[in-house]
């Protein structure tokens, strides 16, 4: 345990992934962890194995599209804790990799639905209880992406909505002021998970070329999430960038 015992977190995508990995590194640092997704076994896995380890972790399946789960999240999490100190927007997906013109209606509504409205639904709730709570304020940190500055081939859905997050997170960033409410946005480049297995095969490049790329330990992001989460209200990481060293991302190519 540290200074930070005892604040509490709530992490949507929660159930693997980069979420997954976040929430062990908080865990392990004295935070009390909302648990979010929709995978419910996966949560209530990870849930007993924290309460194992003398951890306090609550799992709530919950979908981050829908306005009423998401206020049901929020409210489990005042119910338990009766506050929140850290916000972890991290839930996402991606649709198809095809041409602009092949992509559906549908499957951009539903990466729009949980990248950008999902995040907002999440935001909402998380302010109005960081506004009114006492002690006051909180952090709220957005997982945007690489594809925050630029795009892969075949992801328009996936990128417009992380550009997005760009702009909520400065709003948000501005409108918490007069609340102590402070938000961040980490973009990660080629985090080793599950769901970028298909790198190491090769993906496609800019010049039309398939290529693998490197990656890098998750656990990098995680410590670089717990050291935003522990700055006190007054310091902000506005924008972070984590990556693969040599990913293909800062230059040309």
């Amino acid at each position: 345990m540290n200074a930070a015992s005892g604040k509490v977190a709530l992490i949507t995508g929660a159930s693997n992934g980069i979420g997954r990995a976040v929430a062990l590194k908080l865990l392990s640092h004295g935070y009390r962890v909302v648990l979010a997704a929709r995978n419910e076994a996966a949560l209530d896995a990870l849930a007993d194995a924290a309460h194992k380890r003398g951890e306090d972790a609550l799992a709530v399946a919950a979908d981050i599209t829908d306005a009423s789960s998401v206020a049901a999240l929020f409210e489990a999490t005042r119910q338990r804790y009766g506050r929140l100190d850290l916000l972890f927007n991290n839930a996402g997906r991606n649709a198809p990799p095809v041409e602009i013109d092949q992509l559906s209606v549908d499957d951009w509504r539903a990466v729009v639905d949980t990248n950008l409205t999902g995040a907002f639904l999440c935001t909402r709730e998380a302010f109005a209880m960081m506004k009114s709570q006492t002690p006051r304020g909180g952090r709220i940190i957005n997982n945007g992406s690489i594809s925050a500055h630029a795009p892969r081939p075949f992801s328009i859905a996936y990128t417009a909505t992380k550009h997005a997050i760009t702009g909520l997170t400065k709003s948000t960033s501005l409108d918490g002021r007069k609340y102590d409410i402070v938000c961040g946005q980490i973009d990660i480049g080629n985090a080793a998970t599950d769901m970028t297995e298909r790198m190491a095969k090769g993906v496609p490049q800019a010049n039309g070329e398939l290529a693998p790329e490197p990656n890098m330990n998750v656990e990098h992001v995680a410590d670089a999430v717990l050291h935003m989460a522990e700055l006190p209200l007054e310091a902000n990481v506005q924008f972070m960038t984590i990556m693969a060293s040599k990913m293909p991302f800062v230059g040309r190519g």
